[in-house]
């Protein structure tokens, strides 16, 4: 029986035309950070959800992939669908070999539910410990899980905000598969690039030679903007720096990626094609764009075909 949802008072639909990147990426390129939502009346929303979004299906994600230039997709698991991956594991089986997925699973997650993800494409679980979009779960029951998936050989992503990067980095430590982490951090862009807070995360990441980060979500971080729309070139000026400044320390363990279809923004819908248009802003050379779009996502999403 199929359900009806209502979308949360003030949310934002994805920009649906949007513009051809002046920057074209780098052939092979990996839009590693986006997201699928339902479509409800086929993959209905979590009960527990603290928001209901539009629709984003599999078939638009991958129009969308197409008309960037793109090749693959790392398609994350959606809070609005808790730990009920079917519809991030229809995407990515869908995409037949080029896409990725992170689920969400319980700490009580059979092996035989894991076993059938990984079949699907899945390469990791996503922990997040952002309060305003989940119930955050026990250290020992997310440990639980990592041992689970360690002898699948996937990976951890941690989605959590700079004020508890110190809680948060004690987890890092303790686990014992790679760690990839999401929007680096969610800095405060108003603060120093190079000042205290944004070296923890540099520190965070120098920590160990298996930590990763998504240098994704300038839309979500800037404060002063100016917006990716209307033809902008300069968009997200506060959010270089940051971005900039871990691609170039990290140059071997930095991936990027839309976040499409920008769940939870109050503010503005970015077009995604001046998204795209960004990345030469923090990866500023052909060498770095081919790490950060596909020599480090193959090597971490599709270790098979890396070189």
């Amino acid at each position: 029986m199929s359900e009806t949802f209502t979308k949360t008072p003030g949310w934002l639909d994805w920009y649906s035309d949007p513009s051809t990147p002046a920057f074209q990426v780098p052939e092979g390129a990996v839009d590693a950070h986006c997201h699928v939502f339902g479509p409800g009346d086929l993959f209905p929303f979590a009960p527990e959800r603290k928001y209901t979004p539009c629709d984003a299906s599999a078939d638009q994600l991958f129009a969308l992939r197409d008309h960037l230039g793109f090749s693959r997709n790392v398609i994350v698991q959606a809070t609005c669908h808790g730990d009920d991956n079917r519809a991030m594991a229809d995407a990515v089986r869908r995409a037949e070999g080029r896409a990725r997925g992170i689920a969400t699973v319980r700490a009580d997650v059979s092996q035989d539910t894991l076993a059938e993800l990984d079949e699907a494409g899945v390469r990791g679980v996503r922990f997040n410990f952002v309060k305003r979009l989940v119930d955050i779960t026990p250290k020992d029951q997310l440990l639980r899980v990592v041992d689970k998936i360690a002898p699948l050989g996937w990976h951890v992503v941690v989605y959590f905000e700079a004020p508890d990067i110190d809680e948060v980095g004690g987890l890092v430590e303790a686990i014992t598969v790679p760690v990839v982490i999401d929007h680096m951090g969610r800095p405060d862009v108003t603060k120093d690039p190079a000042g205290p807070e944004f070296d923890a995360f540099v520190d965070l990441m120098r920590s160990r030679d298996d930590v990763w980060c998504k240098t994704t979500c300038p839309e979500r971080l800037s404060e002063s903007g100016p917006a990716a729309l209307d033809g902008e070139q300069r968009a997200y000026d506060d959010v270089v720096p940051f971005a900039k400044r871990v691609v170039d320390t990290f140059p071997d363990r930095v991936i990027w990626g839309t976040d499409w279809p920008h769940p939870n923004l109050k503010k503005h819908m970015p077009d995604d094609g001046l998204l795209v248009d960004w990345i030469p802003r923090i990866a500023d050379t052909p060498d770095k764009q081919q790490r950060l779009l596909v020599d480090n996502p193959l090597r971490l999403y599709w270790p098979e075909e890396a070189r």
